[in-house]
C-alpha cells in the first residue's frame, strides 16, 4: 500500500529569496532505500503519477544512495535502477556509505569485517551467498564470502556501483548522500564527507551556498532547514521512503 504525504515549507528561515530550480525543471530526489524494493516501486509509481498531472517539461529522478544492506532486496533494487528511468525521465544516481563499503570489500577483503556488521549480510543474502557463520568477521570467513560474491555479483551490478556520483548540483540545491563539511566550497568536498559526514554538518547553520538535499541520518519525517534537507525516513526500520520534489521555487514530499 503506498501513501502520498505533502509538507509545506517549515516555519523559521532565514529571510532570503527561496531556493528553486531551473523554469520548467521538476525533480524528484528519493531517499535511502537499503533493499525496500517494495517501497521503491510504490513510491516510483506515485512519482509518475505526480509528474503525469504536471506541465510538460523537464524530468529528473535522483536517487540519494545507500541502495544497498539491511533490507532484504538489495539484489532487486541494483537490478531494478540498472533498468534505467521510466520513459521521459533522466536520472541521477549518487552513491552512498554502503555502496562505499560493499566496494571496498571487494578490494579488500580482510577488512569486511565493517560491511559485514552494517548490513552486508543481507545484501549477500540477497545475492544467494548465505552467511551461516556464528562469527561472521575472522579472515577465514571473510575471505569464503568474498570468492563466492565475485562469483554471484553480476558484472553489471559491479560496474554499476563502482560508476556512481559522488554529488550533482541543480539551481540553488546541492545533492549528496551525506552532507557537506562546513568552510569547505562545495567543488572542494572529499568523497568522504560527502557519503560520511553526519554532526559537523547537521548541527551547522552555515549558509553552504545552495541547499543541501540529503540522506544518510534517518528520522521519522523529512527534516527542513535553511540550509539543508534531509530524506531519510527510515525505510527499512518500518518507515516511508519519501522522495522531496522541487520545482521553481516550490518543495512538497512524496512518500510511500
Amino acid at each position: 500500500m503506498s501513501i502520498a504525504r505533502l509538507w509545506s515549507r517549515g516555519e523559521g528561515r532565514q529571510q532570503r529569496p527561496p531556493a528553486g530550480l531551473p523554469e520548467g525543471t521538476r525533480l524528484y530526489a528519493i531517499g535511502d532505500i537499503h533493499g525496500q524494493i517494495g517501497q521503491l516501486r510504490a513510491l516510483e509509481a506515485l512519482i509518475l503519477a505526480d509528474a503525469a498531472s504536471g506541465s510538460s517539461g523537464r524530468r529528473l529522478l535522483l536517487y540519494l544512495g545507500d541502495y544497498v544492506d539491511r533490507g532484504e532486496d538489495s539484489a532487486a533494487v541494483v537490478a531494478h535502477l540498472l533498468a534505467g528511468p521510466p520513459e521521459g525521465f533522466e536520472t541521477v544516481r549518487l552513491k552512498g556509505n554502503h555502496e562505499a563499503l560493499l566496494l571496498d570489500f571487494l578490494l579488500a577483503p580482510a577488512d569486511g569485517a565493517r560491511w559485514l556488521v552494517n548490513g552486508g549480510i543481507a545484501t549477500l543474502n540477497s545475492y544467494g551467498v548465505a552467511c551461516e557463520e556464528d562469527d561472521p568477521t575472522d579472515e577465514e570467513t571473510l575471505y569464503d564470502l568474498h570468492r563466492r560474491f565475485l562469483a554471484a555479483l553480476p558484472e553489471a551490478h559491479r560496474t554499476f556501483l563502482e560508476g556512481l556520483a559522488l554529488s550533482y548540483a541543480e539551481g540553488d540545491y546541492f545533492f549528496a548522500h551525506a552532507g557537506v563539511r562546513p568552510g569547505v566550497a562545495l567543488e572542494a568536498q572529499s568523497p568522504e564527507d560527502l557519503i560520511w559526514i553526519r554532526y559537523p554538518f547537521l548541527q551547522s547553520k552555515a549558509d553552504f551556498g545552495k541547499v543541501i538535499v540529503h540522506g544518510h541520518t534517518p528520522d521519522t519525517a523529512p527534516v527542513e532547514r535553511a540550509n539543508r534537507i534531509c530524506v531519510d525516513t527510515g525505510a527499512v526500520y518500518g518507515g516511508r521512503l519519501t522522495a522531496l520534489v522541487l520545482e521553481g521555487s516550490e518543495r512538497r514530499f512524496l512518500q510511500a
